[in-house]
């Protein structure tokens, strides 16, 4: 009898200092995943990655040395300005996410997007915009995005695009094409928080517009032959 007491105890002991270990290794992995904030002073991989995307966005010109400094913070302001975040200069969930520095799946997803999301908008940007230059192309997607966020709009990428009327490349079956690398580069900016289009979520063209009511909205930028507007 005693020795199967002194069996008993050992056994509770391992699965006491079992759980100990489990929760005490799981607990840093929680934190690192959701309690991610950089800001000025910060340093490391993390802010060099945010460097490099704001430097390829052409909100940043400063060095890539992963040192969260003054230019830094002015980049990150203007980055959260021009796409309707809270522009404090700290990187956080939001901001993250934007850039697309936020945790994503195995499945090949993109801030916060899946794979067939990606596929879809490089679709739509293939066959609106092939032939106009990269920001153009990426452009055309923020607008798709844009939409998603508005009110006005369905939520969902593939309800925005699949509207009715929204878009000639769905009517003339061009959105069936296949996506070529630019076109995916350009759907993975845009998702990532690349908006050329200045908050748009409109584009012509005023050489082929029908519409006279396109003509009334206000214009944010031009890029090639589009027009882009709110």
């Amino acid at each position: 009898m005693k020795k199967i007491l002194k069996i008993f105890i050992a056994l509770s002991f391992v699965f006491a200092i079992g759980v100990s270990v489990t929760h005490i290794v799981g607990t840093p992995q929680i934190v690192k995943s959701y309690a991610l904030v950089l800001k000025q002073g910060s340093k490391g991989n993390d802010v060099k990655t945010m460097q490099q995307k704001l430097k390829n966005w052409g909100y940043y010109t400063g060095p890539v040395d992963g040192i969260f400094g003054k230019k830094t913070r002015s980049a990150v302001v203007y980055f959260q300005r021009k796409n309707g975040l809270v522009a404090d200069g700290i990187v956080g969930k939001n901001t993250l996410k934007a850039l697309g520095m936020s945790s994503s799946s195995s499945n090949g997803s993109v801030g916060g997007y899946s794979s067939a999301d990606v596929n879809l908008l490089a679709k739509l940007i293939h066959a609106e915009a092939r032939g106009e230059s990269y920001q153009g192309q990426v452009a055309v997607g923020a607008v798709v995005l844009n939409r998603v966020k508005s009110s006005s709009f369905p939520n969902t990428i593939s309800g925005v695009i699949y509207q009715k009327y929204a878009f000639t490349c769905v009517a003339d079956g061009q959105i069936n094409l296949t996506p070529n690398a630019t076109a995916l580069k350009a759907a993975k900016d845009a998702m990532n928080g690349w908006d050329p289009s200045g908050g748009a979520i409109y584009y012509y063209n005023p050489r082929v517009a029908t519409s006279s009511w396109i003509f009334s909205r206000q214009t944010t930028v031009v890029i090639g032959n589009h027009v882009f507007a709110i």
